[in-house]
């Protein structure tokens, strides 16, 4: 597995090293105890959630706040996704940024999206089946989000906004200065 830093501070790229012949691949898709060597971070994931959306399902974007707080590390298992995470912690150098990456199935990238960062993606295929691992449970009452369309954050989706297939919980989320998170 090789780390790639992003621009944010924290938020990594994961490149599996693929083993490939004539039946097909092999890969170690995640190592803990190489991801804590090789990022210092705590690599303990405790929930998996997988997704199936269509062309242009946008979700985003979500995070979970205070002690529920969920560091997670993102794949798409088949087609394509515009993958955004964007630091929400004041502390940080990179607050306000935002960093996206086009995961496949068949890139197999997976980005680690840390603690206090919001997250979301876009379907750039017909289909996408979408997995988080997280390191917290989820909790309901401890949600956040932020307007995927936030002028102040200006965030590219790679789909058009017209196109863009939301729920009624992102369609109404609150914009970035309203700092629900």
């Amino acid at each position: 597995m090789k780390i790639k830093e992003t621009p944010l501070k924290d938020c990594y790229i994961i490149e599996p090293t693929v083993f490939e012949d004539e039946r097909g691949y092999f890969f170690e898709k995640y190592n803990e105890k190489r991801f804590e060597e090789l990022t210092g971070m705590n690599g303990h994931f405790v929930q998996d959630n997988i997704s199936k959306s269509s062309y242009g399902v946008l979700r985003g974007l979500h995070l979970q706040k205070g002690e529920h707080a969920q560091a997670k590390l993102v794949s798409c298992l088949e087609g394509s996704v515009w993958d955004v995470a964007v630091d929400l912690r004041e502390d940080s150098p990179t607050f306000g940024k935002w960093f996206g990456i086009e995961l496949t199935a068949e890139n197999k990238l997976q980005l680690y999206v840390p603690r206090g960062f919001g997250h979301g993606f876009a379907v750039l295929s017909t289909h996408a089946v979408f997995s988080y691992k997280c390191d917290n449970f989820y909790n309901k009452e401890s949600e956040g989000s932020v307007k995927f369309n936030d002028p102040d954050l200006d965030i590219d989706w790679k789909v058009d906004e017209k196109d863009a297939i939301l729920s009624e919980k992102d369609q109404n989320a609150p914009g970035f200065k309203e700092k629900n998170f």
